[in-house]
């Protein structure tokens, strides 16, 4: 396993850092999957029945917590990878990644074929969530450690490929659905099995192609310290390094947790059922197929928002860059609800500027955290700020399921979805204060020099 080891993953002096972007990306573009599990949710439900359900098949609300679980398991996964990716390197996550996510797939298909549901969780939840974790985790770290001058950047380019992952697994996932469907098969195992390799391959391919600084290394833009450069236009940047534990004892990392979390609750909530609300509120003006369009441009959106306002962060500062996201975020929250169910432009254009914005309050975190810790420890502090993550996504599926039952007693979608547009408003602006509140970390917090932490 020697070829798994960090000194293999060196990079020659004169290496071109710009070749680890798309590794970064290719990577995240897999894992991104989980965004487009939901295209499963109907195939599922007649596995047995294949034309249509039967009496013996899975019913949506058991199959519904399955993203839940893959994501809450992603968080607790990557306080694992943290500590693996500082004495191991990121080609050992990363490949260990691939093996998870891809065997979690195949353990997937084994369940459907078998219809059992324990295996789908276990599969897809559990080895697949953990392949999520170790998959996000490793490429952001180590894109951190090649761009100290542009960390906003850095962690748009990675991060990006997560928001836009289900622009390639939608369709892929469709057309390969088409092809395996047969009158004695809904076509979701062998889709499951397919996908288990593409994506294995795939992960494998950038695990070996990672490359991470040799000791010493700088970028030619930037002359930098220790351990840190000060991107241009960032308020609380620190030249000081915060060991991972002591990070923990500050409010700075409790006020990002908390802005992490009420981001991802409200992005995900706005998300959620994306195309049955677009159908709900216009339904004679849109098809499904018009439907399935829209939830590609929200995904567009969602990428491209965590690359640009990432890389706008570097030139006005990460504070600046959240604090103007988040005001707009409240703003476009409060006017879906009010007036963007009145008009289909309206509707189209508010949600896809508030997804923008969900992404790019989501890819800004590791910059955030590198300007206010240094970078040393970035992965141990990001993985722990992660946990935000799983608990914003539980958080987010309780507000959805205390939503069905009003759907059910007769009350249209839209005034359920105008009720929780509100309360996630309210959260975007309580995240907005605690964005107001951080300020520089004290310096009693600061590692001594030679200290590791």
């Amino acid at each position: 396993m020697n070829i798994l080891a960090n000194t293999r993953a060196i990079a020659a002096p004169k290496f071109n850092r710009w070749l680890i972007p798309p590794v970064a990306l290719a990577v995240h573009l897999c894992i991104g999957q989980v965004y487009a599990l939901s295209m499963f949710s109907e195939p599922l439900t007649r596995i047995i029945g294949v034309r249509a359900a039967a009496a013996e098949d899975w019913s949506l609300q058991e199959l519904s917590p399955l993203f839940v679980v893959a994501i809450a398991v992603l968080g607790l996964s990557t306080t694992i990878g943290a500590g693996w990716i500082d004495r191991q390197g990121p080609r050992a996550v990363m490949f260990l990644a691939a093996c998870c996510f891809g065997g979690g797939l195949l353990v997937f298909a084994l369940g459907v074929f078998t219809h059992q549901l324990w295996m789908l969780y276990l599969g897809y939840g559990g080895l697949g969530g953990i392949g999520l974790g170790l998959g996000y985790i490793g490429p952001v770290s180590t894109l951190i450690q090649w761009f100290p001058d542009r960390r906003g950047l850095a962690s748009g380019l990675s991060i990006m490929g997560f928001g836009g992952g289900a622009m390639i697994a939608a369709p892929l996932s469709q057309n390969l659905i088409d092809f395996f469907s047969s009158p004695t098969s809904a076509g979701v195992g062998e889709t499951f099995i397919a996908m288990g390799v593409i994506y294995f391959v795939a992960m494998s391919i950038g695990a070996f192609s990672i490359r991470v600084p040799p000791p010493g290394w700088q970028p030619e833009t930037a002359a930098r310290d220790d351990a840190v450069a000060i991107p241009v236009g960032t308020e609380h940047s620190t030249q000081n390094i915060v060991a991972g534990r002591e990070a923990m004892k500050t409010p700075q990392f409790y006020l990002l947790w908390i802005l992490l979390c009420l981001n991802v609750t409200g992005g995900i909530t706005l998300l959620a059922y994306a195309s049955d609300k677009l159908i709900d509120t216009f339904p004679e003006a849109i098809t499904t197929a018009a439907a399935a369009g829209y939830v590609g441009l929200l995904s567009l959106f969602n990428m491209g928002g965590r690359l640009i306002w990432s890389a706008s962060s570097d030139f006005i500062g990460r504070q600046n860059t959240y604090t103007a996201l988040l005001f707009f975020g409240v703003v476009f929250y409060m006017s879906i609800a009010a007036i963007g169910q009145t008009n289909l432009t309206l509707f189209v254009v508010l949600h896809v500027l508030a997804v923008s914005i969900y992404g790019g309050c989501f890819a800004m975190i590791p910059a955030y955290i590198s300007d206010l810790f240094g970078s040393r420890h970035m992965t141990y502090i990001h993985a722990r700020v992660l946990s935000a993550w799983s608990v914003g996504v539980i958080l987010s599926s309780v507000i959805n399921h205390m939503r069905s039952p009003q759907v059910e007693g007769g009350i249209a979608f839209s005034l359920g979805s105008a009720q929780v547009l509100y309360l996630a408003a309210g959260m975007m602006f309580v995240a907005l204060i605690c964005n107001l509140l951080i300020g520089p970390v004290s310096s009693r917090h600061h590692a001594s020099p030679g200290e590791h932490g």
